[in-house]
């Protein structure tokens, strides 16, 4: 199934680029946020102090990444039995159902259209299908700003994860990331009711996330170079305040977008009603706006091109 996967990876990205994901073809991340839902349901039940949420929620994280694989690998095994060609066309749309690389710029340029037709309303309201921040006071700025470091956080959760392990397992180990990815999306909150449970959510898509975002920095700092930004300001932000961000993954790739535009992104945001500062990434050579959206989605874009070219040169020159 692994024999031209390299062919595979390719044809999956050009079909998110293409059609993205239609609303009436059933995506496998529902049925994976279904599963999560009746797992979590199940173990609040049986577990009532923090120390048997936390082993029950690492129990969630293990049957849901693995449940993922073993079941994505026996549909794929047995529909590659009945005809190769089917098993191809599965496979395909599979793993193009973990990236989301048209969904994510569909969203951010809808952000944009907005802020150019001076709609700050529904600008807000459109930011806030896509952070998890207060976005009903934000200034124009803080919604470009939001806007950009979402784009350039899910540069490596949207596109290069996906892209990275389907490269390595195939459809299977692609479905398994975005099993990854959904887990902390659902669990991995710093907060009361997921502090215990998500936590090994949390921490196992920093594990997953490790490597793609390292190898995201690097794209990125291809895609400024051949973009004409700035190359420079890009090493720079990541070596200098990457690691200052919370997460250890997702300061890369919104350093390297910040240094690119030469902006600052980070700084002050609100959660439910709570301020808390986010580590300033690079530094604020021009003021934030709308165009700086439409830039990050280039960069994005740009960036996952070279990321699937990279993968295809090394399967097919140096194995």
């Amino acid at each position: 199934m692994l024999e031209y996967i390299g062919l595979y990876v390719m044809t999956a990205f050009l079909l998110d680029l293409l059609v993205g994901d239609p609303a009436l073809i059933p995506h496998p991340v529902v049925l994976i946020g279904k599963a999560i839902e009746i797992l979590e349901h199940l173990s609040r039940r049986i577990s009532q102090n923090p120390a048997a949420l936390k082993i029950m929620g690492i129990l969630t994280a293990l049957m849901i990444t693995a449940g993922s694989w073993v079941l994505t690998y026996l549909l794929a095994r047995w529909v590659f039995g009945i005809n190769y060609w089917a098993g191809v066309i599965l496979s395909v749309w599979l793993i193009s159902t973990t990236i989301a690389a048209r969904g994510l710029a569909r969203a951010a340029g809808e952000i944009y259209l907005l802020l150019q037709n001076n709609d700050l309303a529904e600008a807000r309201r459109k930011v806030g299908m896509i952070v998890g921040r207060d976005t009903d006071q934000m200034e124009p700025g803080s919604v470009i700003r939001a806007s950009v470091e979402t784009v350039a956080e899910n540069i490596v959760d949207a596109v290069v994860a996906p892209i990275f392990y389907a490269f390595i397992g195939g459809a299977p180990l692609a479905i398994t990331y975005r099993a990854v990815n959904t887990l902390d999306s659902m669990l991995g909150y710093k907060n009361e009711r997921y502090l215990n449970f998500g936590m090994g959510s949390a921490r196992l898509d920093d594990i997953a996330n490790y490597i793609p975002a390292r190898l995201t920095g690097l794209f990125l700092l291809a895609a400024a170079w051949i973009l004409r930004m700035s190359a420079k300001g890009t090493l720079q932000a990541v070596l200098r305040d990457a690691s200052d961000h919370p997460s250890p993954n997702s300061g890369i790739p919104e350093a390297a977008v910040a240094g690119a535009l030469g902006v600052q992104l980070g700084g002050i945001n609100y959660y439910n009603g709570r301020s808390s500062f986010g580590a300033y990434m690079g530094k604020a050579l021009t003021p934030l706006a709308p165009d700086h959206i439409k830039q990050t989605v280039r960069l994005m874009y740009l960036s996952s091109c070279i990321a699937v070219l990279t993968g295809v040169i090394i399967l097919y020159f140096f194995r």
